[in-house]
C-alpha cells in the first residue's frame, strides 16, 4: 500500500502483444524503462492496456509482471474497473492480494447509473476491498459522469483517496477541492490539459503520451512541483503535438503504433481495436520527432525522421 500521496507523471501503461498473447518480456522491460526514465508511478491494466480485451489470467499476468519491476521503486495502481459491481470487486481483491499499491475504478460503462448508483457501486467496491481507491471520470468513453458532490461524498470514505478526471473542464478542479479538501488527489486524464490541471489545484497526470515521452512528461511534472514554471511551459509545448497525435484514432492504437517505432512493442492490437491508418502514421511519426528532439533520445528522433 502506498506510503507517499500520488504526483507527477504517471503512465497508463501499453500491453505488449506477441501473436496474440499478452508479451511479458517487452512489458517488463517497458515498465524497466520507465522506471528509467523518471515516471513517478505506473498504471497496468486501464484503458491503455486494453484491458477490456484481456482474461481474468491476463489481467493478474499484467499486473504480477508489473509488480515485479515497479513495486517498492514507484506506485503501481492495478486498473480495476467494470461496469458490473461484482466483478470490479473481484478484480480489487485479486490486485490486493498480488501485492498492488492501489486500485483505479472507471465510472460503469454502457449501464448509465444514476448518481446514487454510482456512490453505491464505488462504496460497495470500498467496503469489500482493502486497497486506496482512485476514482476515473472519463464520460467521452462512459456516458455518464461523476458530479463533483458525488465525488464528495465518496471521499468521505476512508480509501477513496482521490480521482482521475477526464472530463476537460478545469473549473471541477477548485470545486472537487473546495469539497474534498486539499488532501483528496486529483490526477489529470487528458495529456492535453496536464499543465493546467496543475495549475487549478491538481497533482499530476496519469498519460498516455508518458508511453513514449515519459523523461519529458516527467521533467514537466517535476518543473512544475520545484516552481520552474518556465522549464514546465517549455516542456508542455514540445509534448503538445504528441498530445494531439496520440488520440488522432481511438487510443491506444496511435500510442501503440508510436511505441512500436521506438522498438518497445510490436503494433499489434486486439479487436475490435485494429492499427492506425498510414495518414495517423504519418501524424504521429512528425509528432514524435518534434517531441524528442531535444531529450536525452534524439538520437532515436533522427531515426524516426
Amino acid at each position: 500500500m502506498m506510503t507517499t500521496p500520488l504526483h507527477g507523471s504517471i503512465t497508463a501503461l501499453i500491453t505488449p502483444f506477441k501473436n496474440g498473447a499478452v508479451d511479458g518480456k517487452a512489458f517488463q522491460d517497458f515498465v524497466q524503462w520507465q522506471l528509467d526514465e523518471g515516471t513517478h508511478a505506473v498504471v497496468p491494466c486501464g484503458t491503455t492496456g486494453e484491458t477490456p480485451t484481456l482474461t481474468e489470467e491476463e489481467d493478474d499476468q499484467v499486473i504480477r509482471l508489473c509488480l515485479e519491476v515497479a513495486k517498492g521503486k514507484v506506485p503501481v495502481i492495478a486498473g480495476c474497473g467494470s461496469n458490473a459491481t461484482e466483478f470490479a470487486v473481484q478484480s480489487t481483491r485479486r490486485a490486493e492480494l498480488l501485492g498492488a499499491d492501489a486500485a483505479l475504478h472507471v465510472v460503469p460503462y454502457y449501464n448509465k447509473p444514476t448518481q446514487e448508483g454510482l456512490y453505491q457501486h464505488f462504496k460497495t467496491i470500498h467496503d469489500r476491498s482493502g486497497l486506496p481507491i482512485i476514482l476515473y471520470n472519463v464520460p467521452g468513453r462512459t456516458v455518464v459522469s461523476l458530479s463533483v458532490e458525488t465525488v464528495a461524498r465518496l471521499a468521505e470514505l476512508p480509501r477513496i483517496i482521490g480521482i482521475k478526471d477526464a472530463t476537460g473542464d478545469l473549473g471541477r478542479i477548485q470545486k472537487t477541492r473546495q469539497l474534498c479538501g486539499e488532501k483528496f488527489i486529483q490526477l489529470s486524464g487528458n495529456d492535453d490539459t496536464a499543465l493546467p490541471f496543475l495549475a487549478q489545484g491538481g497533482t499530476g497526470c496519469i498519460s498516455v503520451v508518458s508511453n513514449i515521452a515519459p523523461a519529458l512528461c516527467a521533467q514537466m511534472q517535476n518543473a512544475w512541483r520545484s516552481g520552474d514554471i518556465a522549464t514546465a511551459q517549455r516542456a508542455n509545448a514540445q509534448l503538445a503535438p504528441l498530445a494531439e497525435a496520440l488520440f488522432a484514432e481511438s487510443s491506444p492504437g496511435p500510442v501503440k503504433f508510436a511505441a512500436s517505432l521506438l522498438g518497445k512493442c510490436r503494433n499489434e492490437l486486439r479487436l475490435p481495436l485494429v492499427p492506425v491508418l498510414k495518414h495517423t502514421e504519418k501524424l504521429v511519426k512528425d509528432a514524435m520527432v518534434q517531441a524528442l528532439l531535444d531529450v536525452p533520445h534524439a538520437e532515436t528522433a533522427q531515426r524516426i525522421a
